[in-house]
């Protein structure tokens, strides 16, 4: 961990010196210079944006090799065309070997009984695992491809919206429910209470569906087919990750929710007009925090921006001339923040430009992402001989469950 903590010192005095590089612009400060210092802070930025990329693949290399450190059946003897331990006493065939020999061999028309008994008692236990040919992801591969689609993006993988898991597809409703504009009735005593139905609770209801997709195949070669598990586990989890993480990030967030996945941008309040099409000012940013009822500021609030809106927003400042964006302490592990909300990077919003909405705030958890069953493999032999073919195969959908807990500021 040696390199991770220097690169964090790194990081940290690259923030402080890109925050002493802007203080330097004042009232006073020609254009000239303002651009310039603004050139080397954007330098800056880029450079601790690079560092942190470093800090990232540090972090999944660390606990890649933390699994490596099991034991490596690849240099162990085959046995009938199995790789075995080295030492056969008490040898079992669980659900993960089974996998890989399946894998290895490009389907289960081509292993032994025992492995196909061992992967359909498997499937018969899973509910919602795809039929023949498919099976659910290892849970040490599923490892690999869900840290391949976080770095995709946040939507799926987040710990701010509301996840959950179904073993089965079947669509179903979320009851929903505004009350914030219900207040009591004075009363007096020995009175009548009205019963009129003016104050009933209007309830109302989302429908979670679960979309399927696939990655399409990914072309595997017959080499790469004489490795163990072990070392296609990083390679299946960046190719079938990589894909699905763009794909349900994608749709998770600007998804048209009309026979497709309901997005968490285009199902959200207005909140904000930018007064311009091409820039965001400072006020505006604040009239999109207030724009959301105190009521619903008290959840899982926080910013949704891509990088590009992320790197106008740091030049902000607020009208004593104090930036809105606060740097954190990267050796602390104190995440940056805006206006004391945490800023979460999404490449799937748009950029800056006419009639787009750029950032979006709110309380996330009212965003709730629907998960049916693990990510499933499929394995083509025939048609691609002597290649192989692997597929990847996910189910999900979202749901805004209140358009007035999260909004969005749009440009003009």
């Amino acid at each position: 961990m040696a390199l991770i903590s220097e690169l964090r010192e790194q990081q940290a005095k690259l923030a402080n010196d890109a925050r002493a590089t802007l203080d330097q612009v004042s009232n006073d400060t020609t254009e000239e210079r303002a651009a310039e210092i603004e050139t080397q802070f954007d330098a800056m930025m880029a450079e601790s944006d690079k560092i942190q990329k470093t800090i990232d693949r540090e972090e999944r290399l660390a606990s890649a090799m933390t699994n490596l450190e099991k034991p490596d059946y690849s240099k162990a003897p085959v046995v009938e065309g199995r790789i075995a331990p080295a030492v056969d006493a008490g040898y079992t065939m669980d659900y993960r070997r089974a996998f890989a020999e399946m894998v290895s061999a490009g389907g289960d028309a081509y292993v032994d009984a025992e492995v196909r008994n061992v992967l359909k008692e498997y499937r018969v236990q899973t509910a919602g695992t795809a039929t023949a040919g498919g099976y659910t992801v290892p849970t040490e591969l599923a490892n690999y491809i869900i840290e391949a689609m976080a770095a995709s993006g946040p939507m799926y993988t987040s710990d701010l919206f509301t996840s959950f898991d179904n073993g089965s597809g079947n669509t179903f409703n979320i009851p929903t429910l505004d009350d914030t504009a219900k207040v009591a009735a004075a009363h007096t005593e020995g009175g009548t209470v009205t019963d009129d139905g003016g104050q009933d609770a209007v309830f109302g209801q989302k429908t979670m569906s679960a979309f399927a997709f696939n990655t399409e195949w990914v072309r595997w070669s017959a080499e790469l087919n004489t490795d163990s598990i072990f070392s296609m586990e990083p390679l299946l989890g960046r190719l079938l990750g990589d894909r699905m993480g763009r794909t349900a990030n994608s749709k998770l967030t600007t998804g048209s929710g009309s026979s497709d996945v309901e997005g968490i941008v285009t199902n959200s309040a207005a909140g904000v007009t930018a007064a311009s099409a091409t820039a965001i000012a400072a006020d505006e940013i604040i009239d999109l925090i207030h724009s959301i009822d105190p009521a619903y500021r008290n959840g899982r609030m926080a910013f949704m921006v891509n990088d590009s809106t992320l790197a106008a927003i740091r030049k902000l400042k607020d009208g004593q001339g104090n930036y809105l964006w606060e740097m954190g302490n990267y050796q602390n592990g104190i995440p940056a923040s805006l206006l004391g909300y945490p800023v979460v990077v999404n490449q799937a919003m748009d950029s800056i430009a006419t009639a787009k909405k750029t950032v979006l705030f709110g309380d996330m958890s009212a965003f709730y992402v629907r998960k049916v069953g693990a990510p499933a493999l499929y394995v083509g032999r025939e048609r691609f001989a002597p290649d192989f073919g692997i597929l990847g195969y996910i189910r999900f959908d979202g749901c805004l469950t209140n358009v007035n807990a999260v909004k969005h500021l749009l440009q003009a």
